[in-house]
């Protein structure tokens, strides 16, 4: 078909826009007074680590002194890794929400709790950071978004990296792509069987967004969120073919709370008459669903899940049996396999020896947050056929400052993918600066930049990061606008320190070559 590609090389339509962005980054290199030839104009990357809203707000405050400052036309990529805030009810508009949940929904195969997450989640804190600034860059850098195959990662098998362009998704270490158009669509053998709609932002934010389906701890969380939506469907909903709304929101509502109970080491027994009597009601006395609920023994936390888990899966069968109706037990099928950013896997059935066998042999992939193995978007730029010079990397991580860039040049160590050595002195991880370089020989130079620093912070960072938490419900416009002055603040302070490296960049690249 020709839309899915296995080879280590960029995509035309890449190759394109690098020749014309490099025309770009050469003019403003000289506008800054930058003498420059056409050969030796630098690569340049700027990357974004997670950290839910805190590294959202940061990296527009960052982008905007980068193009007060006129470094922002010196930048060639621009790839982010961002984790999602949890939910901030009040912000939802729950019509909207339900709609979009709606066409998910229907217009896909697989339907995942991403699709919750974009619906009801990231749809709030995406209008509140982006309203009205999205228009002021249109002439941005190539834009590269990340996340993991989480199959790969649990199974240490493959290439976890995975990266999604306006023009490929695919894996950056293998070199296989799909077409981003047909990424969620049914492939065999490298052709397309079946057509899936192409992701919106809203869920491409959702799948990269998707720190939570990695954390144990945040089972709970989903369990609640997923409460108050079943809540608020019950007041808002006016689809008359809905199955009564009382009864059935109810077996939903106290499946919800068993679930929660046994999380958090309480027996959920007493509610079992409770969705007993409603689904008698509601399916006319026909309700004979076979798995029973019994007392648990609690002290076995695993037999507990799993037999909860088990007794959930019945019950949202039996009204998928009795109610055509969506998607509420389909979510908490969902919710009870963890079944998070599930596409069907584009190299099924291929015959190429490059590729792992896991990857050619799936009928599905789950892909999720690319924090979760690495909070910064490192090996998307690291692709030896971008050739990166210069990586400015934007910090906006939760406690290390230093961890991504570490981890970064470990697992860089270990695939023998040239990176600079990282050293970071011990006092620093408490109270970080606000500018770091880091060189190696025939490596990209890394400047490695935190978000609260002694400069910007003062004495106060603990105070910035404890305020700017990474789950911490929507920000006020007054907390926007003060996150990215401090933010501003890294760029603005070290304009001169940027241009010097850049200059760096400029006589490596020429040495480089006349070498060569």
């Amino acid at each position: 078909s020709g839309e899915v590609r296995i080879k280590h090389s960029l995509n035309k339509n890449e190759e394109a826009f690098v020749v014309k962005r490099r025309k770009t980054v050469l003019k403003s290199l000289q506008k800054l007074k930058i003498h420059c030839s056409k050969d030796a104009v630098p690569n340049i990357a700027l990357l974004g680590s997670g950290g839910g809203q805190r590294a959202m707000v940061g990296l527009l405050g960052s982008l905007v002194q980068l193009d007060k400052a006129g470094l922002l036309d010196c930048i060639l990529y621009l790839s982010g890794s961002i984790n999602t805030p949890k939910l901030s009810g009040p912000g939802v508009r729950w019509g909207d929400a339900f709609a979009k949940l709606k066409k998910y929904y229907y217009e896909k195969d697989i339907f995942s709790l991403t699709d919750l997450w974009a619906a009801i989640v990231v749809t709030t804190y995406v209008k509140e950071v982006f309203t009205g600034q999205h228009n002021k860059h249109k002439n941005d850098p190539f834009p590269i978004y990340t996340v993991i195959d989480k199959q790969c990662k649990q199974n240490r098998e493959g290439d976890p990296w995975f990266e999604i362009s306006p023009h490929e998704a695919g894996y950056s270490l293998i070199g296989a792509f799909v077409k981003t158009s047909s990424f969620g669509s049914q492939f065999d053998d490298g052709c397309k069987i079946k057509d899936q709609p192409e992701m919106d932002m809203l869920y491409l934010q959702a799948l990269c967004g998707s720190a939570i389906a990695d954390m144990d701890e945040n089972k709970n969380y989903i369990w609640q969120t997923i409460r108050v939506l079943f809540v608020q469907f019950v007041f808002s909903s006016t689809d008359p073919n809905s199955p009564p709304a009382d009864k059935c929101s109810q077996v939903l509502m106290d499946l919800v709370v068993m679930n929660l109970s046994v999380l958090n080491g309480i027996d959920p027994f007493d509610l079992h008459e409770s969705i007993r009597t409603n689904l008698n009601e509601l399916t006319g006395g026909k309700s004979q669903h076979i798995f029973q609920v019994e007392k648990l023994n609690l002290a076995d936390k695993e037999a507990a899940k799993l037999h909860m888990r088990k007794y959930t899966l019945d019950i949202c069968a039996c009204l998928s049996v009795s109610f055509s109706f969506w998607p509420f037990s389909t979510i908490c099928k969902c919710a009870v396999w963890r079944i998070w950013g599930t596409k069907y896997d584009f190299l099924h059935n291929m015959t190429d020896k490059t590729v792992p066998r896991a990857l050619l042999e799936s009928e599905t992939r789950d892909y999720i947050d690319a924090g979760v193995l690495l909070n910064s978007p490192y090996f998307s730029v690291l692709r030896e056929e971008r050739d990166i010079d210069l990586i400015i990397s934007l910090d906006f991580s939760d406690d290390d400052p230093f961890m991504t860039v570490r981890e970064a040049a470990e697992t860089c160590k270990k695939l023998k993918i040239p990176f600079p050595e990282v050293n970071i002195p011990s006092e620093d991880v408490k109270k970080p600066n606000d500018f770091y370089v880091f060189k190696g020989k025939n490596a990209p130079t890394v400047i490695h930049i935190p978000l609260f620093n002694v400069v910007n912070c003062g004495d106060d960072i603990d105070t910035w990061r404890y305020k700017y938490g990474t789950f911490s419900s929507s920000y006020s416009a007054e907390m926007i606008t003060k996150l990215m002055e401090v933010a501003g603040k890294n760029i603005s302070n070290n304009r001169a320190k940027l241009l010097k490296q850049i200059h760096a960049a400029i006589g490596q690249k020429h040495n480089k070559q006349h070498c060569d």
